[in-house]
């Protein structure tokens, strides 16, 4: 288990050069944009344009913070994504562009490498203490607004606003929450 904290995130450029991603984990440890097995990251969208492209990934997508953007995935009507959509799923690897409503957003992006794992990420709203199972061999809980304290089997700590908690063979324990907090969990897991 580790905790990540939201000041020591690595910063850097988007694949396609329109922006800047703030990378929360990766592995394996260090990997590059095109070698990662899986990604979680957050990136401010500030223009329209099209996404990066990421040939054998998965990639799930949901807004953190601004009035929404219209996502124009190849095959499928478009989506508009805002704060309360649901996290959506889409592969990273067809033609998809941004439209935004009014002003810029942060988005959270999870990417998967398809042909080996698999994701979710779900929404967690925390108001007192909620204990969350985890099913899969790496989660990831994200605390983006708020604060809580933690407790996986003897181990505790605390997250801030921003923070993140990594639990690798998380599978078949639970992870005890208290506090005000808006959270978000990816959970990876081979398929």
């Amino acid at each position: 288990m580790r905790i990540l904290r939201a000041g020591d995130y690595k910063r850097m450029p988007w694949k396609n050069g329109g922006g800047e991603t703030v990378e929360i984990a990766v592995s394996p440890d260090d990997a590059g944009l095109a070698g990662f097995d899986w990604r979680v990251s957050m990136a401010t969208v500030a223009t329209d344009g099209p996404f990066s492209i990421f040939p054998g990934i998965d990639r799930t997508l949901v807004i953190l913070d601004g009035n929404g953007m219209v996502l124009d995935i190849e095959g499928s009507a478009p989506a508009l994504l805002t704060t309360a959509s649901d996290p959506l799923p889409f592969p990273a690897d067809i033609p998809v562009a941004a439209t935004l409503q009014d002003g810029a957003i942060t988005d959270l992006n999870v990417m998967t490498r398809r042909d080996g794992l698999a994701h979710t990420l779900i929404r967690i709203d925390i108001h007192g203490g909620k204990s969350v199972p985890l099913t899969s061999s790496t989660c990831l809980l994200l605390c983006h607004r708020g604060a809580l304290s933690f407790r996986h089997g003897y181990e505790t700590g605390a997250l801030g606003a921003g923070d993140a908690l990594l639990i690798a063979d998380a599978a078949g324990t639970a992870l005890e929450l208290d506090g005000e907090a808006r959270c978000y969990l990816v959970s990876i897991s081979t398929p």
